[in-house]
């Protein structure tokens, strides 16, 4: 009946062609019409919509004038370069007030215990007990100006952000520590920054404090103990003059001589954040307020600000810069952040509980992912169809769309997306590279905004991210909008700069101010033009990303983020009576080491006939059993040497002709020719990285 109606009021002479042809037309048909032009036009509203990048994807750096090749990000002008994103907060301590306002006291820090929801501090606790902390600090004589460093040695839990908050409430620097320092560069830290108080959370941790500054002269006069501990560390402590109170007590003492805030300046140090090093003793890089909110500011252009709902899950260390920019930025939107429950193997669990919207990881963690995922699919079916799901997941988001709620979401990757909690929508990764292949198929399995950026401490944390919109993996973005970059010339590896290769050097608020009592190691990092040389080899792609290619001195990350100098590891190894040559190799997207061992022929047959192996030198190279009694013999070399164990090789293949000149492995010189020898050996070394994924 109302179709129609519809048909009597279309009298414009146009139409009267449609109107006799709609009118010849039953009601069933016309109905019919009606509901599927309904559903043309709520697809058509609701249909996915492709991210605004926020500039034109093909040009996303230009060049800065000046000659040197220097780029900057388009969305900012290289003389405005972005150093606070709110008005209201240029220090640490001003985005966590900020957050506070924000937050209208909801929930800020998060744990839990087995089996157990998470417990929540509110903001206002969280900035009480801060108070109460830092007051007792300046009772106990830590000033702005006198005794300003403070040790945190502990892992992720509100208690270190609460102590960091501490700090930063009174014009304080924090110092952290972490595990793979040991006793030998713990004992440096002491003397350099003469720290007189050192936050630690379980009594481990305060017995090596201790067993560090024991029998010698130290600064160290009080340890603050996040958990219980007995009589038998007090007792320890007395011996070292230090004392030993919990962090109840601490704050119970700042709550009885509460002291009003004294807020830092933005040029005033934060932190001295404590390089892992490679060789010599590891390097404080100096970083202020100013440095860490230029970093933040940056991300939050880039990507945006955080709000009131969102959640973080901190797992990464905290000792590390990078967690430490991520809580900054979540803290002062007034997020909440929830702690791991310490055991990153029962970190699947702590992210079902949590139900995180914001998740940054690292390579390692992502390679697991990946890992578990395709060996689920254990049947070519299955395989198949999870590629063939990749793939139109894939067209989707190239063309700029990125979501969970397709068909392909809902009968595939439904449960890849759970195992992050079902709430992520953006993720970070960083501290290493990750492969291409990885980062996409995730990307596109988990559906959320996901950026890749590159950096390192020294520049506070990232100087490069990748932009909404720009889901194509293999580079690490364009300049972050807080600095601008050049490459420079490395000429002794045929890097360069008129070709857009070379050196990455780094300019802006967030490059650092120095190491610490280290005018020299400062010097060879900052040059007098104030540019960061990081060591990385970089490559201008032609849309104004960077593509990191190589690295100018011989030192790599692996995909964990640990530092390899490999020709200190390859000096012990050499040290065995079976052993000529050795080549260490490490890709920053493997977790582990690996090595081609040459053997000495001179010495390789009496040393296996002492273990009883016989033949001759070429049949001792191919037996699984020489290998397996070298790879030991190196093993124990290494430990002997204090070797890391990250450092030592999880793997060797044995080759039985020396690297020389004549075959193109050495210069010169006799220095090993790692780019040819990587080049010379790929296969085997694509072996043993397959035999240790097995």
């Amino acid at each position: 009946m109302q179709a129609q109606e519809l048909l009597k009021r279309l009298h414009v002479p146009e139409l009267t062609e449609v109107r006799d042809y709609f009118s010849r037309l039953s009601p069933g048909t016309l109905v019919g019409i009606g509901t599927f032009t309904a559903l043309a036009t709520y697809w058509y509203t609701t249909r996915p919509k492709a991210i605004k990048p926020p500039c034109d994807l093909r040009m996303q750096s230009v060049e800065v004038p000046g000659g040197e090749f220097a780029r900057r990000s388009v969305l900012v002008d290289a003389d405005k370069l972005v150093c606070f994103y709110y008005d209201d907060a240029t220090t640490v301590y001003e985005l966590f007030t900020r957050g506070l306002r924000l937050s209208k006291n909801r929930p800020c820090l998060g744990s839990r215990k087995l089996n157990q929801p998470y417990e929540w501090l509110t903001y206002s606790e969280v900035a009480e007990r801060a108070e109460n902390l830092g007051s007792a600090l300046l009772h106990k004589g830590h000033s702005k100006t006198n005794d300003q460093y403070i040790g945190i040695f502990a892992q992720n839990r509100p208690e270190w952000t609460i102590s960091e908050l501490a700090c930063y409430t009174y014009s304080l620097v924090s110092v952290p520590l972490y595990d793979t320092l040991g006793t030998e560069a713990v004992d440096y830290i002491f003397k350099i920054t003469e720290i007189s108080t050192i936050l630690c959370d379980v009594p481990a941790k305060a017995h090596l404090v201790l067993d560090c500054v024991a029998g010698r002269q130290h600064s160290l006069k009080t340890l603050i103990l996040m958990d219980e501990f007995d009589s038998e560390l007090v007792a320890q402590g007395r011996k070292c003059h230090v004392e030993i109170i919990s962090l109840k007590d601490a704050e119970a003492l700042g709550k009885a001589h509460r002291q009003q805030p004294i807020p830092p300046k933005p040029d005033d140090l934060a932190v001295i954040c404590f390089t892992s090093g490679t060789t010599g003793n590891p390097k404080g890089a100096m970083l202020t307020h100013r440095n860490i909110l230029s970093n933040v500011s940056a991300f939050m252009k880039i990507a945006g600000s955080l709000n009131v709902s969102d959640v973080h899950i901190s797992y990464l260390p905290l000792a590390h810069m990078f967690e430490r920019l991520v809580q900054c930025a979540v803290l002062s939107c007034g997020a909440r952040i929830g702690y791991f429950r310490g055991d990153i193997r029962n970190l699947a669990d702590d992210l079902l509980t949590l139900q995180p919207t914001f998740f940054p990881v690292v390579p390692r963690l992502l390679n697991r992912m990946f890992d578990k995922i395709f060996g689920q699919a254990n049947t070519p079916l299955k395989k198949w169809i999870l590629e063939f799901a990749f793939r139109r997941k894939e067209a989707e988001m190239m063309s700029g769309i990125m979501r969970r709620n397709s068909l392909w979401d809902k009968i595939i990757f439904k449960k890849v997306q759970a195992s992050v909690g079902g709430r992520v929508r953006m993720m970070l990764t960083g501290a290493a590279p990750v492969s291409p292949h990885i980062l996409t198929f995730l990307r596109a399995a988990l559906g959320c905004q996901f950026y890749e950026g590159y950096g390192q401490t020294e520049c506070t944390a990232g100087c490069t991210i990748t932009l909404p919109g720009d889901w194509v993996a293999g580079h690490v973005g364009a300049p972050l909008p807080c600095n601008i970059l050049k490459l420079v010339d490395v000429a002794e590896m045929n890097y360069f700069a008129v070709n857009g290769e070379g050196e990455v050097c780094v300019k802006g608020p967030n490059v650092f101010k120095g190491y610490l009592k280290d005018p020299e190691k400062t010097e060879e990092a900052i040059d007098q033009d104030g540019w960061l040389h990081t060591g990385d080899i970089g490559k201008w792609l032609p849309n104004g990303t960077l593509k990191i290619v190589d690295r100018k001195k011989h030192i790599f990350k692996l995909a964990q983020g640990e530092y390899i100098a490999p020709e200190k590891i390859e000096s012990v190894y050499v040290r065995s009576e079976a052993v000529a040559q050795a080549f260490v190799h490490g890709d920053s997207l493997q977790a582990c080491l690996v090595a081609i061992i040459v053997p000495d022929p001179d010495f390789l047959p009496g040393w296996a006939s002492k273990r009883g192996f016989h033949g001759s030198y070429e049949e001792l190279c191919s037996s699984k059993e020489v290998k397996n009694a070298i790879l030991e013999d190196i093993v124990k070399l290494g430990k002997e040497a204090g070797l890391k164990s990250f450092e030592q090789v999880k793997d060797i293949a044995l080759h039985a002709e020396m690297f020389s000149i004549q075959n193109g492995l050495l210069t010169p010189t006799l220095k090993a020719k790692r780019a040819e020898l990587r080049n010379h050996f790929r296969q085997q070394i694509d072996q043993l990285y397959s035999k240790t994924h097995m």
